[in-house]
């Protein structure tokens, strides 16, 4: 018996999609799911630091292994072509979250 073949997958974009850029992700856990807030960090001063959020996504805890486990593979990737990424700030670079 052959195995069925995999459904095929379309990408489509609905109308509202858009694409942003975040350099701050904070995560909140509730025993039915998980809240990923995207922000941008904005540090005015050494002692002051504004995280803006501008989007919150809630994933199922399934989904959040099968994200981290997507985001692993392709860490290592990146980590296998362009060298290790390094969290600690650079000299003058601010904060790491």
């Amino acid at each position: 018996m052959t195995p069925p073949a995999p459904p095929k997958i379309q990408l489509i974009n609905v109308p509202d999609y858009r694409e942003n850029y975040a350099n701050s992700v904070q995560i909140r856990v509730s025993l039915w799911d998980f809240l990923l807030l995207f922000g941008r960090v904005n540090q005015t001063a050494p002692d002051n630091v504004a995280i803006h959020n501008f989007q919150g996504i809630f994933v199922s805890p399934q989904q959040a292994k099968a994200l981290l486990n997507v985001l692993q593979q392709n860490v290592t990737q990146y980590e296998s072509a362009f060298g290790e990424i390094r969290l600690e700030p650079q000299a003058g670079a601010g904060i790491v979250q």
